[in-house]
């Protein structure tokens, strides 16, 4: 699997996805769950919003735009009600989940509900997509050449399996184990890439916090104390790559797809998980079926680009070298030289020169700016001081290349 940089997705300067709402767009959707503002409203407000920061990322000069995410509540958006058989719990018991994975710990920590809470509850098929209103939105914003290089968000297929205990994500009368669980997940989401594709959509990302907790001493710990796991957590990691890899089995050759492996940006700027992507790299590049990495390296919780060595050369990775957490802004020229040692490391497992090996890199922020539509402790000034950062440097690397 390959792609070149300049050319097609990844681009040089890239973004993750979510950027911060509007105070009017939270408000009028917190009035409309509650029951004071019509859908009609919140729509409109929401297509504005989207043609605003449409606008923005056009005039910073990014290829890889998003509508921002702005549709959803958080950042891995309703995939679920396009699918028959899964449903909603309101109010999650504690015991449903393992309260040792991050993300859990996080939210109840913070006093949250541990986010969206969704189980299965018979046998999944996908019904219908709830992306292409999104996407055909979008793109009717941008020229029709650069519809092929819009970015489109997509949850982890795993997502609704690690946070819960063993047997609770699915009854055992609908799937005897989970590989038949994963097998119609796999099939929902090869449903859904067909579809997106048939609208004009060519790149995608998936946004995975979960793959970046194998590399947690803290949830590692926790689930070699856990009683009720029936596999080790290699053993798992192990089986979400071969769920991702049946997931793309099928996209056409010029579909782009790549992963973000997520540490958390929840409210005030508080991250789920840390360690570096040392215990997992070999099979995270070279068994995982992706053509591009979007990697956090903003702060020492990610480890250093040692990792790197294990990149196949037909690889891609996005170097997460800005914090989108903070807003003080990063020193570009110790940016450049994070992201030379980077490529020095990527040389020294494939052999190639450091030439190559730069043409296979992008830089971005770590994370989205509102991985929940609350949004982080930035501030919108803040955003587009480090979305210009990330152009000015990918300038400064790649003199005239996108």
């Amino acid at each position: 699997m390959s792609s070149k940089l300049h050319r097609n997705p990844p681009f040089r300067a890239e973004h993750l996805g979510s950027l911060l709402r509007t105070d009017k767009l939270l408000d009028t959707r917190h009035a409309w769950e509650a029951g004071k503002e019509t859908e009609a409203s919140l729509k409109a407000i929401e297509d504005q919003d989207v043609k605003d920061i449409v606008k923005i990322q056009q005039d910073l000069g990014f290829r890889g735009i998003t509508d921002g995410e702005y549709r959803r509540h958080m950042f891995w958006g309703s995939f679920w009600p396009g699918l028959v058989g899964m449903t909603e719990i309101a109010e999650p018991e504690a015991s449903l989940f393992r309260m040792y994975i991050p993300d859990i710990a996080a939210f109840t920590e913070a006093g949250y509900k541990p986010g969206e809470t969704v189980i299965c509850t018979g046998k999944i098929k996908h019904k219908g997509s709830t992306y292409t209103d999104q996407f055909d939105y979008l793109k009717g914003l941008v020229p029709a050449d650069n519809v092929k290089d819009l970015k489109l968000t997509l949850a982890a297929p795993n997502w609704y399996h690690l946070r819960y205990k063993q047997g609770r994500a699915y009854p055992s009368n609908v799937y005897a184990n989970d590989d038949e669980y994963f097998a119609d997940i796999a099939k929902a989401y090869q449903d859904e890439l067909s579809i997106l594709y048939e609208h004009g959509l060519r790149n995608v990302q998936f946004d995975d916090p979960n793959l970046a907790y194998f590399c947690s001493e803290a949830m590692l710990e926790g689930w070699k104390k856990d009683p009720d796991n029936i596999y080790s957590a290699d053993e798992l990691l192990q089986k979400y790559i071969a769920l991702y890899n049946d997931c793309v089995a099928k996209i056409p050759a010029d579909m782009h797809v790549g992963v973000h492996l997520c540490r958390g940006n929840f409210v005030n700027s508080r991250h789920f998980s840390e360690g570096g992507y040392d215990r997992i790299a070999t099979k995270l590049f070279q068994e995982l079926n992706m053509h591009t990495y979007y990697l956090e390296y903003d702060t020492a919780r990610a480890g250093g680009f040692e990792p790197l060595q294990y990149l196949p050369k037909d690889k891609n990775v996005i170097l997460g070298v800005i914090t989108s957490k903070f807003p003080k802004l990063e020193d570009e020229a110790e940016m450049e030289a994070r992201v030379r040692e980077a490529v020095k490391w990527m040389v020294k497992g494939t052999g190639e020169s450091e030439e190559q090996a730069l043409n296979r890199c992008g830089v971005s922020p770590q994370c989205g700016f509102a991985s929940h539509s609350s949004g982080n402790a930035v501030k919108h000034k803040d955003m587009i001081a480090k979305l210009k950062l990330v152009r000015s440097l990918a300038d400064r690397i790649w003199p005239g290349q996108a």
